[in-house]
């Protein structure tokens, strides 16, 4: 499962075996909401950046296609062509977003489809069935993620559920693992951590789902409105009361700034949008800070987007070609700053690797925010 190679303070240098695949951490999981990572990039594009895994949704693949034709299909795994490990998000950020579609009860959460407005229901069985037809190797409790700044009196029930359901989570994955027709039975439950900013709640949740000896545990409920100073203190408050043999994921995080300091307090694990959203609207990450390619400034550039990337964009293309493409409405230029963004956040956590390896995170650490500070 995890093994955990070398730590420097509290940040920590390990690898986590799944039944696709062994994952190098601290590790940035790219986000394939619907199986697929938006902006046309393709499973040989994933390989070629330096992919370990993939993140899908279990609430956007049920309600369109169906995780009962993707089993049939043979799972996630082959439907998509990856051979390599995936994690899937429960379902439970929906019951954050959509939450002028739901309603909250003990059994489960009741939803209005974003697509067409059916009703859907979805339970902690139900997420953990989904999930299971996927056939994900990291299983995501289904949980509640409670608004940042919720008042303590909704929050504190809140998490006294979201145990219960892990509870039930843990229970109904083992059930499917033993069934002859189950796609993955090596497929794991990783918890969530919830509490909002309230330290108290977080750590006694913490203590808690500790008990259940899992996986792995994720910190949920953070980057949703809540400054980036709360989610640290929050990070330094549960990390040690989540076991260090275990991973440690920070769900839906986030920038560059943010991943260092979380691997700084013990983090493992990260998804977010931000590389492939932000390159979808001609932003392009680079180790000096970020560059807006829709800028006239580029109109005349002959420059890669950053020099020494070694990215499909930058061996090959200019800032200038690549903001004629964004201005011209075509599909490439979209194309080639996501495949830029991913392979930078793979090689940040690479570099990350290879500093904690070598005993000199907090130096790397340093100078690579002082440089995303410095002016192009």
């Amino acid at each position: 499962m995890y093994k955990l190679l070398k730590t420097e303070g509290s940040a920590k240098r390990g690898e986590f075996t799944t039944p696709h695949g062994t994952v190098q951490t601290p590790v940035f999981m790219n986000v394939g909401t619907v199986g697929v990572i938006k902006g046309a990039v393709g499973t040989e594009d994933l390989e070629n950046i330096g992919t370990q895994i993939q993140l899908s949704n279990t609430y956007h693949l049920h309600v369109r296609t169906g995780d009962k034709l993707i089993h049939d299909m043979g799972g996630l795994h082959k439907f998509m062509v990856w051979d390599k490990p995936i994690l899937t998000d429960s379902g439970g950020f929906q019951v954050f977003s959509l939450a002028g579609l739901r309603k909250i009860k003990e059994e489960g959460v009741t939803f209005r489809s974003h697509i067409d407005g059916h009703k859907i229901f979805m339970g902690p069985e139900e997420s953990i069935q989904i999930q299971s037809n996927l056939g994900s190797d990291i299983a995501m409790a289904f949980d509640e993620c409670p608004p940042a700044l919720a008042d303590r009196n909704y929050v504190q029930p809140s998490v006294d559920r979201t145990t219960r359901w892990l509870e039930r989570c843990k229970k109904e994955l083992d059930r499917l693992n033993a069934l002859e027709d189950t796609v993955n039975p090596g497929q794991m439950l990783f918890g969530i951590n919830q509490g909002a900013v309230y330290a108290d709640i977080r750590i006694e949740h913490a203590k808690r789902i500790a008990e259940l000896e899992l996986p792995g545990y994720a910190i949920g409920g953070l980057a949703v409105g809540e400054s980036h100073e709360q989610m640290y203190e929050m990070i330094e408050a549960v990390v040690p009361y989540l076991p260090k043999e275990k991973p440690t994921y920070l769900m839906g995080v986030g920038t560059p700034a943010n991943i260092l300091e979380a691997v700084e307090r013990g983090v493992d694990f990260f998804d977010c949008v931000y590389p492939s959203r932000n390159g979808r609207h001609g932003h392009a990450y680079t180790h000096y800070g970020k560059l807006n390619l829709m800028n006239k400034q580029y109109e005349m550039d002959d420059r890669p987007i950053e020099e020494g990337c070694n990215c499909p964009a930058c061996r090959r293309y200019s800032r200038a070609y690549i903001r004629h493409l964004l201005k011209a409405g075509e599909m490439l230029g979209l194309r080639l700053l996501v495949l830029h963004n991913l392979y930078f956040y793979n090689h940040m956590m690479f570099e990350i690797r290879d500093a904690l390896d070598e005993g000199r995170f907090a130096v790397f650490k340093k100078e690579f925010l002082y440089n995303m500070d410095s002016s192009m």
